[in-house]
């Protein structure tokens, strides 16, 4: 699983090659590539309804670089072009249209654009982009843990969270209690604060260096 989502990392650098609009408003929409993992799991043996195709594709990755079927999900995206410009810009609809590939897909053209897309921008070139666009990634996850924790651990979100308890049976103890949990809240926010900002660090070292 870890082998195949670092081939994943492929696949947007190789689309921005061939066309950086899709490639741009796919990133605005934040879809990511977890809609193709199952192409390249099962070689798209699991996605494909047609057998001849299955098995078309089967000889053609057999008989190529271990890359190809990045190459190939590639060239579907490209060609479905029209498609995904037409849906709205938000991973939802972006992410539920790619997940399912059509029956109707001219798989011989696609072999060949995959082939031409290889030929024109191979592994070699494209590995440099494909490390970036993983620590961009990663960069940006991390981020966005960093801003859930921060949120989680504000006082007014504290505070609210404090007035839900007191509505429960368990928050009828007492004002002995109601003190442990804001000395607790108080500790949370300074310790939660603390870790992510570190998290943001380590993240910002790992980025540049």
């Amino acid at each position: 699983m870890d082998r195949t989502k670092h081939m994943l990392n492929y696949l947007f650098p190789i689309i921005n090659k061939a066309n950086p609009q899709l490639h741009d408003f796919m990133q605005r929409s934040e879809v990511g590539t977890v809609f193709a993992l199952a192409w390249l799991i099962t070689w798209y043996g699991h996605v494909l309804n047609d057998f001849r195709s299955v098995v078309r594709l089967y000889d053609f990755f057999l008989a190529c670089h271990p890359l190809m079927p990045v190459y190939l999900a590639a060239a579907i995206v490209l060609h479905r072009e029209k498609e995904v410009l037409a849906e709205e810009c938000d991973m939802p609809y972006i992410h539920s249209l790619l997940s399912k590939i059509p029956e109707d897909l001219p798989m011989e053209q696609l072999v060949i654009k995959a082939g031409d897309l290889f030929v024109q921008y191979p592994p070699s070139v494209m590995a440099k982009e494909a490390k970036l666009h993983y620590e961009k990634i990663h960069s940006m996850s991390n981020h966005n843990k960093f801003e859930l924790t921060t949120y989680n651990q504000r006082p007014d979100s504290v505070l609210k969270q404090l007035k839900l308890n007191h509505g429960t049976p368990e928050g009828a103890l007492g004002s002995k209690k109601s003190s442990r949990i804001v000395k607790v809240a108080v500790w949370a926010l300074s310790a939660g604060i603390g870790a992510a900002a570190l998290a943001v660090l380590n993240t910002a070292g790992e980025f540049w260096q």
